[in-house]
């Protein structure tokens, strides 16, 4: 036993015992799934008596999670770290902040998973009985980013620890706090959750949406069309304000404002499409090269199609939480019918790439959008009119009446929504993926 203000005690016979609550488990609201309903079993140990003044050691086995790992992902060995929260009550109040380590054994795919034990120390400062009740939990996971499922109680937890205070040995101020401790009887001010980064969290803006507006109303853009000005052969486009409503899992909407742009070259345009700044925030520390963006480009007037743009993946690594721009997206527009043809924003892709494993979250139009860009064409033969966009390069195979030639790479065979390892963390039956979004703010 080992007594006085600041020492840790193990005092009276240890409890254990184990408490069952119902339990509703979040995924973070950038994975588009429902809450999880499960059942958590916990044993909390506690020194039965101490003494006014003593600190005693609390700890929290989880004996059963809300759920199981899913049959999709499995979790490599120390990857897991559980935080949780314990009720304090009776002759004192207050909240005990427990932590364990990131410490568990591999984790198969569609098996039960394992937390390590949390534990916090508590300061007595009154005498009575002190009753400690099993609250709200955090599972983080940090491979392959780091992601986090926040599960509470759904219905009254019973007490699992009663520790039985008598006088003796001074008592302390309340109130002084640190990470997985807290002072009965007084206000837990100041302290966190070791190793809780809650990637996802928040989702900044991701639903928000324009009103639908667009800018500019239906003026052509540019003002100058191909084949006028004596050999023109730059066509700046206009900014044009676009909603778009995502796939799960993406946000409900998003929007922002785009820009294609033409150089003329031959009979053939080279396509440049700016978007607008900070497209999202980085929910986790990506690698370079993990996040590639595309565009398909709607041809209407005299001539009809589709041409996809694709940019580069990001260059540098992505901070967690920080903006996210995405590059600018190129291709070639070959024209497959004489007379004025408008460009206009079509539905924007986002492909995230994780080592072999990719995912796939298309964003299509929402209501009508303005044409960007208006172009004075000549038929180029192998050119768009009526045909859609496969992925070819300039002068490719005819379908439907001539296919938009695009010279940007081709991402058909990735396109299947793929939630698998290393692009998904299932945990407590939630999926973790990427996308948190916000509200497109200025165009570059």
């Amino acid at each position: 036993m080992l007594g006085g203000a600041g020492m840790l005690l193990a005092a009276s016979p240890a409890q254990a015992a184990d408490i069952s609550y119902r339990t509703e488990c979040i995924p973070p609201p950038i994975s588009g799934l429902p809450p999880v309903q499960g059942t958590t079993k916990v044993q909390l140990t506690a020194p039965a008596e101490a003494k006014v003044g003593d600190t005693v050691e609390v700890v929290w086995k989880t004996v059963e999670a809300a759920s199981r790992n899913p049959d999709v992902l499995d979790l490599e060995k120390d990857t897991v770290k559980p935080t949780g929260t314990i009720k304090v009550g009776g002759s004192a109040t207050g909240t005990l902040k427990m932590e364990g380590p990131r410490q568990n054994p591999p984790i198969p795919r569609n098996s039960a998973m394992v937390l390590s034990d949390m534990k916090g120390t508590l300061k007595l400062e009154k005498a009575g009985e002190i009753t400690l009740t099993p609250d709200a939990y955090n599972i983080n996971v940090s491979k392959p980013i780091s992601t986090d499922t926040k599960c509470t109680p759904k219905e009254t937890v019973q007490p699992g620890a009663t520790i039985k205070v008598t006088d003796g040995g001074g008592s302390t101020t309340a109130g002084g706090t640190t990470t997985g401790s807290t002072t009965a009887g007084g206000t837990t001010t100041g302290s966190t959750t070791a190793g809780g980064t809650t990637t996802g969290s928040t989702t900044a803006g991701g639903t928000t949406t324009a009103g639908g507006t667009t800018a500019g109303g239906t003026t052509t853009a540019g003002g100058t069309t191909a084949g006028s000005g004596g050999g023109q052969t730059d066509f700046p486009g206009k900014e044009v304000s676009v909603n778009f409503a995502c796939t799960s899992p993406g946000p409900a909407g998003i929007a922002s404002k785009v820009t294609i742009n033409a150089k003329k070259s031959g009979g053939s345009y080279a396509l440049t499409v700016k978007t607008a700044k900070g497209v999202m925030d980085s929910p986790a520390a990506l690698p370079a090269g993990a996040l590639k963006p595309s565009m398909d480009i709607v041809i209407g007037g005299a001539d009809k199609g589709s041409v996809k743009v694709t940019g580069p993946a990001n260059a540098e690594p992505l901070e967690q939480g920080k903006p996210v721009d995405l590059s600018d997206m190129t291709g070639t527009y070959k024209p497959g019918a004489s007379g004025k043809s408008t460009l206009s924003p079509g539905t924007l892709t986002i492909d995230v790439t994780l080592g072999s494993s990719k995912i796939n979250i298309p964003c299509k139009v929402k209501g009508s959008v303005t044409p960007s860009l208006e172009l004075d064409t000549t038929a180029q033969q192998g050119g768009a009119s009526g045909g859609t966009t496969t992925g070819s390069t300039a002068g490719g195979t005819d379908s439907g009446g001539g296919l938009a030639a695009t010279g940007a790479e081709d991402n058909g065979t990735l396109r299947a929504l793929g939630l698998v390892a290393g692009t998904a963390i299932l945990l407590g039956g939630a999926v973790f993926t990427f996308t948190p979004w916000r509200r497109l703010r200025g165009t570059r």
